[in-house]
């Protein structure tokens, strides 16, 4: 079957347990179209052909990702491939073992396909991939290469983290779907940490469907089957977010149009802004983010510093001179604001709102604005973007499905209903 890479996980998965596809011809396909378009993409920072056909030879196809190819973020460690954390600090580097997610991916039959280009450190200093809708483009970050990867047909389903919008910006500048967790879902044994308050790993894939088993299976929880849908529509609140002076005009044109289809589609549909307690976190989140990352490198830092990109340098260092306290106040905010979401929330199922300003900035040099993206990542809950559409020049729009800490299979079955109601 040439043409499996267009498959879905959960397509794949259907057709193998049916007889019609095999791990290894669902492997050559990918590897086929690997060989056709990552000379443009750039998605892999490790890429072994014969090493993953090996192991898509020795797949249980019994098992719930039996015979999948998954890409691994190199931010996150893997025993037979290196690991470098979009760093030269790094390069070669080889774990004795897995971290905890890839573990259970292969526990659950998946086979991993490479390790896909992040920002330094998921971070700053974006890598070479570029966006397989328009590689004139970037693909957001820091999650590059797993959200070009998944969109240019190179594997069902990728590992992603975020620590603002690592997930959810490049998966919509993308075109395809990104989950992002409640806080601490999925274990990070095994990734680079860097904004421990803050990091979350997540996956991204062609369907809602997709992101729910995979990561039900890593996270050992029963996430649903969001294509069963659901008996009623959802009562929505279109979230703005104090963010939405940066919105395009495109993203403007998008949110209208949203509203309308939902409506039309049976949702009951309100404006629903935050509180404007949750304007401080606009500041809040960068000294997290920011101080938090410098103490975390701290051995690249002081021993390796030469080999750390000036421009993470000059976001880092200085934070390392403000006291403890600064950031102690940040994430009382962050806490505060964690406690009052569910009482912001009161009446409604789930947000809607942007997956981002707008289309995927032009070059590869900026990773994209992650305005929309690092409030939800604070308050530590679960959002979904999916597909909505396309801007002015062609590039994918998304929109993003937000709800309440814990209450991922939830807003997994909403964000499969409102990508109905919107496509």
């Amino acid at each position: 079957m040439t043409d499996a890479w267009r498959m879905t996980a959960t397509e794949a998965r259907a057709a193998i347990a049916a007889g019609r596809l095999t791990p290894v011809a669902l492997m050559e396909s990918c590897l086929a179209r690997i060989a056709e378009r990552e000379p443009d993409v750039h998605a892999f920072a490790w890429h072994d052909a014969p090493q993953a056909l090996a192991h898509a030879r020795l797949a249980d196809a019994s098992k719930p990702l039996g015979g999948i190819p998954v890409a691994v973020k190199d931010v996150i460690e893997t025993a037979d491939q290196p690991t470098g954390h979009g760093s030269p600090i790094w390069a070669g580097f080889r774990p004795r073992g897995d971290a905890a997610c890839v573990a259970w991916a292969k526990a659950g039959g998946a086979v991993v396909i490479g390790k896909t280009v992040t920002t330094e450190f998921a971070t700053r200093q974006p890598g070479l991939t570029r966006n397989p809708a328009n590689i004139a483009h970037t693909p957001g970050g820091s999650s590059s290469g797993s959200a070009a990867a998944v969109a240019a047909g190179f594997a069902p389903l990728a590992f992603g983290t975020q620590t603002a919008g690592s997930i959810i910006r490049p998966a919509a500048y993308c075109g395809v779907v990104g989950y992002k967790p409640t806080y601490g879902t999925i274990s990070r044994m095994g990734m680079k940490i860097m904004a421990d308050s803050l990091d979350t790993m997540g996956c991204m894939a062609r369907s809602v469907a997709d992101v729910a088993l995979f990561a039900g299976t890593l996270s050992g929880r029963d996430l649903g089957d969001p294509d069963r849908g659901t008996e009623a529509a959802p009562r929505i609140g279109l979230c703005r977010s104090p963010s939405w002076k940066t919105a395009a005009p495109e993203t403007v044109a998008l949110m209208e149009r949203v509203a309308g289809l939902l409506a039309k589609a049976g949702a009951k549909v309100s404006d629903r802004e935050l509180p404007d307690r949750f304007a401080a976190l606009e500041q809040a989140h960068p000294v997290i983010m920011n101080m938090e990352s410098a103490r975390s490198i701290g051995w690249e830092l002081t021993t390796q510093r030469h080999l750390v990109s000036a421009g993470l340098r000059e976001k880092l260092e200085p934070l390392l001179e403000e006291p403890g306290e600064l950031l102690d106040g940040a994430l009382a905010v962050a806490k505060g604001c964690i406690e009052a979401f569910p009482a912001a929330m009161e009446g409604l199922d789930i947000l809607v709102t942007p997956s981002g300003p707008g289309e995927a900035p032009e070059g590869i040099g900026w990773t994209g604005d992650a305005a929309f993206n690092y409030i939800w990542t604070t308050l530590r809950v679960p959002c979904v973007t999916v597909p909505a559409g396309t801007g002015p020049k062609g590039l994918p729009l998304g929109i993003q499905i937000v709800g309440r800490m814990g209450d991922d299979r939830a807003v997994l079955a909403w964000a499969r209903w409102v990508q109905n109601a919107v496509s």
